[in-house]
């Protein structure tokens, strides 16, 4: 097996809560509580959950986008932590990340060739004058034409929003992409047609993916491998094919049985978890699922369980399993 091209250990991000006078730390919100994950290169790794889970915290920590708390990040071997300013800065082209809102993360008085050939010039990549072809060039294999290069993002659908945002990140010839939710905000058809893109880009370019997303739907047609995280916590990580075939914690099951199923006489049984998601700030003890398990017992209120292997890859932290 080839070296790792993305190796993320024992990884936390927790956020003080301040209060009083003295503005104290009362309290800890854990966002990212204990994640590993390994990308190899030209995977894509999907990671699911609801809301509040920590995905988006996971991608913004292991690109430095805000400080870890404990753990470490790994890039082809480099520990990112350990880098100084200037030495992050010259991996920044090989990490990018693509934003679930294009449209916010575009500035609406910047033309979307300046939006996008401005990182060359910023990183030093190409000189000034052949800024124009390289945009050009990655508009172009994310299907949007020449002539776009001189709009502004309001003259855009949310379609060809991403596909700019996709383009952003591409433009510097990156090795991983993080995708936070990408199309989410996208419609059904129009999706289709970014996830292909996905596809096609990873083909040509060799791109690896850490693919953040609260829709199986959308990850089982684009991920190799899954990770389910509920509360900061990895509960399950598996193949695709094996994750969607024989899911083993009941977190996962209940996510799958809310997946769409596209033969209406293929019934399959709905679980409707109860309860909300528990804060953050104040987790449950023992399993943090185990408040809206509907088969938890006393173990699982008093002891964590452990993250196994249970067979093939296939890794699970519970005590039923």
């Amino acid at each position: 097996m080839s070296e790792a091209l993305l190796e993320i250990n024992h990884l936390k991000k927790y956020f003080p809560i301040k209060s009083g006078l003295l503005n104290r730390t009362v309290g800890q919100v854990k966002a990212v509580d204990d994640i590993s994950i390994t990308l190899q290169p030209g995977e894509t790794f999907g990671l699911v959950g609801e809301s509040g889970s920590g995905k988006s915290t996971v991608g913004r920590t292991v690109l430095r986008l805000t400080e870890k708390t404990a753990g470490e990040v790994k890039y082809k071997g480099i520990d990112l932590y350990s880098l100084s300013a200037q030495e992050l800065r010259k991996l920044r082209p090989k990490m990018q990340l693509i934003f679930q809102d294009p449209y916010s993360s575009l500035n609406p008085r910047v033309r979307v060739g300046d939006a996008i050939g401005e990182a060359l010039l910023d990183h030093g990549l190409v000189p000034g004058g052949e800024v124009r072809e390289r945009v050009e060039e990655v508009l172009a294999s994310c299907g949007l034409s020449s002539y776009h290069i001189d709009r502004f993002p309001h003259e855009f659908s949310g379609g060809q929003r991403q596909r700019i945002g996709i383009a952003r990140a591409l433009v510097l010839n990156p090795d991983l992409i993080i995708a936070d939710e990408p199309v989410s905000a996208l419609d059904v058809s129009i999706q289709a047609q970014i996830i292909n893109l996905f596809r096609k880009l990873q083909e040509t370019r060799g791109l690896t993916y850490l693919f953040i997303s609260h829709d199986l739907s959308v990850v089982e047609h684009l991920c190799s491998r899954i990770g389910v995280m509920y509360l900061g916590s990895m509960m399950e990580t598996a193949s695709r094919d094996e994750l969607f075939r024989n899911p083993l914690h009941p977190y996962t099951k209940a996510l799958l049985s809310a997946v769409p199923v596209p033969i209406p006489k293929l019934k399959r049984e709905r679980i409707v978890l109860k309860g909300d998601i528990p804060s953050p700030a104040n987790p449950p003890s023992g399993c943090k699922f185990h408040t809206r398990c509907p088969y938890a017992t006393d173990i699982c209120k008093e002891e964590v369980p452990e993250f196994r292997d249970a067979g093939g890859n296939h890794y699970v932290a519970c005590h039923l399993v």
